[in-house]
C-alpha cells in the first residue's frame, strides 16, 4: 500500500505467458493487494503505461517487435520515476550496461523466486 492507502500497480512485460504467470504468482504471494497488469510485447507495454501509469514494471528484453530495452527507454523518457527491473536470459554486458544507464536493475532469467525477490527489493528501494 502507498502512503495514501492505494495499492501499488505492477506491469509485467514478457512475451512468455509462463514467465508472466510465475512473476504474477510470486508477487501476489508477497503483495496480495497489488494491482497487476500484463503486456506481451514492448508496444503493448508503452500503450498500457500511457493508459494507467504503474508504480513498477518488470520488462523482458527479447520480444517480438520493439525490444524491451527500447520500450524501457521510451517509457522512462516520459515517466522517469517508474521503477523498472529488466529480466533477460541474455546476460551480455551491453544489455546490462544499457539497463544500468537507464537506472534499471538487471535480473538474469530464468524467472525464479530468487530473481523476482531481486526485482521486489529494487522496487522497495523506491519507498
Amino acid at each position: 500500500m502507498t502512503l495514501d492507502g492505494s495499492a501499488k500497480k505492477l506491469l509485467i512485460v514478457d512475451d512468455s505467458k509462463v514467465s508472466r504467470m510465475i512473476i504474477r504468482a510470486h508477487v501476489l504471494a508477497k503483495h496480495p493487494a497489488w494491482i497487476i497488469s500484463e503486456a506481451a510485447n514492448g508496444a503493448e507495454a508503452i500503450a498500457l503505461v500511457d493508459q494507467d501509469l504503474p508504480d513498477y514494471c518488470t520488462m523482458d528484453i527479447n520480444m517480438p517487435g520493439i525490444s524491451g530495452s527500447d520500450a524501457a527507454e521510451l517509457i522512462l523518457a516520459k515517466y522517469p520515476t517508474l521503477r523498472m527491473a529488466m529480466f533477460s536470459a541474455n546476460i551480455q554486458g551491453a544489455y546490462q550496461a544499457r539497463a544500468s544507464l537507464l537506472g534499471i536493475i538487471f535480473v538474469a532469467k530464468p524467472v525464479t523466486e530468487k530473481s523476482i525477490a531481486q526485482a521486489l527489493d529494487h522496487f522497495a528501494g523506491a519507498q
